[in-house]
């Protein structure tokens, strides 16, 4: 990374200025800010609210994940989470191309709003399908093509979703972003306990798993249409609304984005992509290492004598805590040196010995210890890692182009999911 690149991005500056761009060139632009101070946030519910859309956005995919026990008993003969990931991925990557395309022309409010009604309906068909159809019966496979579709519903809508709360947070003063990033974690961490619970409540047999999937899906549900109230309430706040008229105000100067030509808007588009590429890079690296591993080789390659099915439980909540423990951290301590956060992205690349080794290493790395902590250890940078980079990357733009940056973030992000979903059938081979 150059120095212009690591220049652009200091917080303190950006907090304090707005950048109002030339049409075509964010990089050339003189930068300003007026004078008032934006309101308060009182009671801190605008920082709430963007955490509560934060886990809102990954509940269903959690949901999905979190209840793959069930779904193996129902469909013996695929491997369901590693397709599950495959579907929401890809299903997620399509849709957010588009949109990052075509932002300067679409609304984050009807794209959110749109996004959480279809997360709704795709966790609605769950529960209702197995009421009707499956009833806890095994290898109805038709039900499991459904169940593959509903995974894909929810990569389109989180799509929708995710693209529009990050570019929206990307807007706002980073302890927005921070808010955002820190409930996907606690989304994670949620449902992990849910397991939990249920696990040492019902019985583990068909009846049990069902009760347990059928509570995750329901709790999901009732988180969505409290997300749509939170959302719809965000936008109308004091501090959003100042932050939004800062943009109005920006973009005014620079022309109406509606009327720019395809030439004159890919090429401002490609000035944006420019600016935080090397953070798109970032948080690609981030991903695919975290996919490629999390969840299907901590579910299907690993396991314990000991801890029997409690081992897969235990390791996917020490991986969410200190994700979620990662992603609180930047409130506290925010690393604003791009190239250092960069060379951590890089450095996440040595799981993959790390973890081979607790497959066909010494006898010492197959063991429950050097797993259980590799495992904390990759939720920890994959949560402080996203956290910096995720709040950087839209402050390295005009504020008019914040949205589009943190939507392009998202866009890097789910490419790196793609690969991790991918890479993560060769633990298979």
């Amino acid at each position: 990374m150059g120095e212009e690149d690591t220049a652009s991005i200091s917080i303190s500056d950006e907090r304090k200025r707005l950048l109002t761009p030339s049409p075509a060139d964010p990089e050339s632009e003189s930068e300003t800010r007026p004078e008032s101070e934006p309101p308060q946030d009182y009671f801190s519910i605008g920082y709430l609210i963007y955490f509560t859309l934060g886990a809102g956005f990954l509940i269903p995919w959690n949901a999905f994940i979190t209840a793959v026990d069930y779904f193996t008993y129902l469909y013996p003969a695929v491997p369901v989470d590693r397709v599950f990931s495959v579907s929401y991925m890809f299903a997620c990557f399509i849709p957010l191309l588009f949109i990052v395309v075509y932002a300067h022309k679409s609304s984050a409010s009807l794209r959110i709003n749109s996004g959480l009604s279809l997360f709704t309906l795709a966790l609605i068909i769950v529960p209702v399908m197995d009421a009707v159809y499956v009833k806890g019966r095994q290898r109805m496979y038709p039900g499991y093509d459904v169940t593959v579709a509903a995974t894909a519903l929810c990569g389109v809508a989180d799509a929708l979703v995710q693209g529009g709360v990050i570019g929206s947070a990307g807007e706002l003063p980073e302890r927005y972003m921070q808010a955002t990033v820190a409930g996907t974690a606690a989304s994670g961490v949620l449902v992990s306990v849910l397991r939990v619970i249920t696990k040492a409540v019902y019985p583990q047999d068909s009846a049990g798993l069902r009760k347990s999937a059928i509570l995750y899906f329901v709790v999901s549900i009732v988180i969505m249409i409290i997300c749509v109230i939170c959302y719809n309430v965000a936008d109308k706040l004091p501090v959003v609304q100042h932050y939004k008229n800062i943009k109005l105000q920006a973009q005014k100067e620079e022309g109406d984005r509606n009327t720019m030509t395809g030439t004159a808007w890919r090429s401002t588009l490609w000035s944006i992509i420019g600016r935080i590429k090397w953070f798109g890079f970032g948080i690609f690296l981030i991903y695919m290492v975290t996919l490629s591993i999390f969840p299907g080789y901590i579910t299907e390659d690993v396991h314990s004598e000991a801890l029997k099915d409690w081992y897969p439980i235990i390791l996917i909540a020490g991986y969410n805590i200190f994700d979620l423990v990662g992603k609180v951290l930047p409130a506290y301590y925010l690393l604003e040196n791009a190239n250092i956060a960069f060379a951590g992205c890089v450095a996440r690349l040595l799981f993959y010995p790390l973890f081979l080794a607790c497959l066909h290493g010494p006898q010492f790395f197959r063991t429950e210890v050097p797993v259980t902590i590799l495992t904390c250890l990759l939720g920890l940078t994959n949560g402080y890692l996203t956290g910096v980079v995720m709040i950087l990357a839209p402050k390295a733009v005009p504020i008019q182009h914040a949205e589009t940056a943190g939507i392009a973030i998202v866009l890097f992000l789910v490419i790196g999911l793609v690969f991790g979903s991918l890479v993560s059938w060769f633990w298979v081979i």
